[in-house]
């Protein structure tokens, strides 16, 4: 199912663990059983390593509608479908998306063996009709762009970067929260004087992924910019055609910066969700434009890749000197020829749990307690390093980046009170 996801490492392990499986059984062949067995641990940490750095175009489907009503819809029950909280819903290989509310009763099965069920309510359809059949839950509960998801007032503009032209929205400010015109409407053409946000999704999205949050920034009176950035589907590829996990995407939202400042931005604050994490604090440290952000909001942020990629690992099986192999194979001299990266991947630069006494700008940390993708505890460490900077707020039972949709209103009124102390 071809659809937009949150950035997904477990999918990378997943496949890893299955390349392993079938490797492992092909390598019992015959006498060399001992070559074979080295050659498939090889074969695996490439996979594993390639995976992780390559985007991925297609996302299997992962819920089953199995009835729609008027205002309602039954999925089969699982961990997924039974989430607490409010999620998009992507059907018929991503043509359709609706929107999801809060579960409202377990259905059971009348004959033994029979599928449980659970009862959704059914907020809305955005595109297409929803029928039953294969679907992906999302956190992503807005799709569309800013004007028809949100009915917010936004231009599409472009970012230049050394890539090429990076399409991007820039979503103004509600009338009267700022600096206005003669007609009294928000000034569009320089917005100046004010402090801009940049928001950037994580691995495997796009920009919708950062729909969520944009109503609250324009009753903010804060002028977005919600730029694509290298190797997304909208976007020009990098060189090498695979993700740099930070490393090298940093550059866009530089440019994305540099991009607010022209316009009339006088400072910036950065959002970013999952491996946007890792790009805006790759951004604080190698940019010269760090010195005109503000503040930072990080959403299931990717602190620390090799904490997120041994978690991974142990949760998919995958043996663990294997995953550790392949996240070596990242960083060493070999990682251009095996995994098609521009450079080596360097993961001490991108741990910044390890580097928290170079954080010089206040962070906002927002993480679920049962993310399965990004592990919450290198958001801990970080906060109990630096308390002086670094606010970690974390929410019970939600997901990887699902923080909003498990209680917006905490979220809002967080973000909110953190944005308006450093505005």
């Amino acid at each position: 199912m071809s659809t937009p996801g949150a950035d997904d490492v477990a999918a990378a392990a997943l496949r890893a663990a299955a390349v392993t499986r079938a490797v492992a059984r092909s390598a019992v062949v015959g006498g060399a059983v001992g070559l074979a067995a080295s050659a498939a641990a090889s074969a695996l940490a490439t996979h594993f390593a390639r995976r992780v750095v390559t985007p991925e175009r297609v996302r299997p489907d992962d819920v089953h509608v199995l009835a729609v009503e008027a205002d309602r819809v039954v999925l089969a029950a699982d961990d997924l479908s039974t989430a607490p909280g409010r999620y998009g819903l992507w059907t018929d290989g991503g043509a359709v998306h609706s929107r999801l509310g809060d579960v409202v009763g377990v259905e059971v099965p009348v004959r033994r063996g029979g599928r449980r069920a659970v009862v959704r309510r059914l907020l809305g359809t955005d595109a297409g009709v929803l029928r039953p059949g294969p679907g992906r839950l999302s956190g992503w509960f807005h799709a569309g762009d800013p004007g028809s998801a949100l009915g917010l007032p936004f231009d599409d503009v472009v970012v230049g970067s050394p890539v090429g032209e990076l399409p991007a929205w820039l979503v103004h400010p509600a009338p009267g929260s700022g600096e206005q015109d003669d007609d009294g409407a928000a000034a569009r053409s320089g917005e100046q004087g004010r402090v801009w946000a940049v928001l950037v999704h994580g691995r495997g999205g796009t920009r919708e992924e950062c729909l969520r949050a944009l109503p609250l920034l324009h009753r903010l009176g804060v002028p977005a910019l919600v730029p694509s950035y290298r190797n997304d589907p909208d976007a020009p590829g990098s060189p090498s055609g695979r993700y740099g996990l930070g490393d090298t995407e940093w550059v866009d939202v530089e440019a994305a910066v540099l991009h607010a400042l022209d316009a009339g931005a006088r400072d910036v604050v950065l959002l970013g969700w999952s491996m946007g994490g890792a790009i805006v604090l790759s951004h604080l440290s190698r940019s010269w434009t760090a010195d005109r952000v503000r503040a930072v909001v990080l959403d299931g942020p990717v602190l620390d890749w090799r904490t997120v990629l041994d978690h991974q690992a142990r949760l998919h099986r995958v043996p663990r000197p294997l995953g550790r192999a392949g996240t070596a194979l990242m960083g060493s001299p070999l990682a251009r020829a095996a995994l098609g990266v521009e450079a080596p991947l360097d993961l001490d630069r991108l741990d910044w749990v390890a580097r928290a006494e170079e954080l010089r700008v206040p962070l906002l940390l927002l993480h679920g307690e049962a993310d399965a993708v990004v592990p919450v505890g290198p958001s801990r460490r970080l906060a109990d390093s630096r308390p002086d900077l670094v606010t970690l707020l974390e929410f019970p039972g939600a997901g990887h980046c699902r923080e909003w949709n498990t209680d917006p209103d905490r979220w809002e009124r967080e973000v909110a009170r953190f944005l308006l102390e450093h505005l």
